[in-house]
């Protein structure tokens, strides 16, 4: 008597996310998997965690020693391998160019855009006395506080946002400036005094935002990561990028922007300032989400004739 062949029960299928392994990082990352095992039933979803350059780095400011692709650098370099099937980066850590082979398959609901004041003394920056002592490790942060307030002392300040609040009471600082985004996402909106307007402070380029970034040709990928997609969020961002791309920004250039899309309409906010926060170019563009990069690129060319081509030529060394 013939027996029929055991059905064996299929593998569940996998995918392996490659992360950095900060605190931070890990949430992100465990976020995304926790969405995708909800979304696709059966898949098996695995953290990849991977040193970066930027991880090595931890007390050098970023503006001198490369950038944003510190951070992401050493992530790319494992998916190009096939090591991982996915990135999950803050965004607002990515080279406006992704490298080609790459892309940026979703990118999920922003948290929090704004930026978060910290103080032990102090309510609001108008608060701090003068020669008062902020500190931050963002350039765009330093640009636009000194614009504000020109008596205060901008001190850098790198690290995880453990780090960062210690040292914030080691050195006796003033008052500290994070992302509010990477609070949030820690549980610690509590060490918050309160929220910078994007009057008083533009956020980064993409700052709160994930981007999901995969192997152009991965198509199976593409296809699990694509319900996470949020297209109001990925809207705003790519206006942002496109800026940030005609630019040639990083983390060695002052510039800021925030796209707001609302009633269908997107509206761009953005601006170019001197190392010194003595000059800021500051204007906003709106159109259809559609021609999202073409805004930001069109608003980038409009601050440059506004004089932010002299702002940046003298920090590339360059014309531009």
């Amino acid at each position: 008597m013939n027996q029929k062949p055991k059905t064996q029960n299929p593998k569940p299928s996998s995918l392996r996310i490659g992360t950095r392994g900060s605190a931070l990082a890990l949430v992100q990352a465990n976020w995304v998997k926790a969405r995708l095992e909800e979304r696709h039933p059966g898949l098996a979803v695995e953290l990849v965690i991977i040193k970066t350059s930027g991880d090595k780095l931890k007390d050098v400011p970023l503006a001198q020693v490369g950038g944003k692709g510190l951070f992401i650098k050493e992530i790319e370099e494992a998916l190009f391998a096939g090591q991982v099937d996915l990135a999950v980066h803050s965004l607002k850590d990515m080279p406006a160019l992704v490298p080609e082979g790459l892309m940026i398959a979703a990118v999920p609901s922003r948290e929090d855009w704004r930026d978060a004041f910290i103080s032990n003394s102090y309510h609001t920056i108008a608060d701090i006395p003068r020669g008062g002592r902020v500190g931050t490790g963002s350039l765009r942060r330093r640009v636009q506080l000194l614009n504000l307030r020109p008596d205060l002392e901008v001190v850098p300040i790198r690290g995880n946002v453990d780090t960062r609040l210690r040292k914030m009471s080691e050195q006796g600082l003033d008052a500290l400036i994070l992302a509010a985004a990477g609070l949030a996402r820690l549980g610690l909106t509590h060490v918050s005094r309160g929220f910078l307007t994007e009057k008083e402070m533009l956020p980064a380029i993409s700052q709160g935002a994930l981007g999901l970034e995969v192997r152009a040709e991965d198509v199976r990928t593409r296809e699990l990561v694509a319900l996470l997609d949020d297209p109001v969020t990925h809207a705003a961002v790519r206006a942002e990028r496109g800026f940030l791309a005609r630019l040639e920004g990083g983390c060695v250039v002052p510039v800021a922007g925030l796209g707001q899309l609302r009633d269908g309409v997107l509206t761009f906010e953005a601006l170019i300032g001197d190392l010194d926060g003595r000059k800021i170019i500051r204007d906003s563009i709106t159109g259809a989400p559609s021609e999202a990069e073409s805004l930001g690129r069109a608003l980038a060319e409009r601050l440059l004739n506004q004089g932010g081509r002299e702002i940046l030529a003298q920090i590339f060394g360059r014309p531009i």
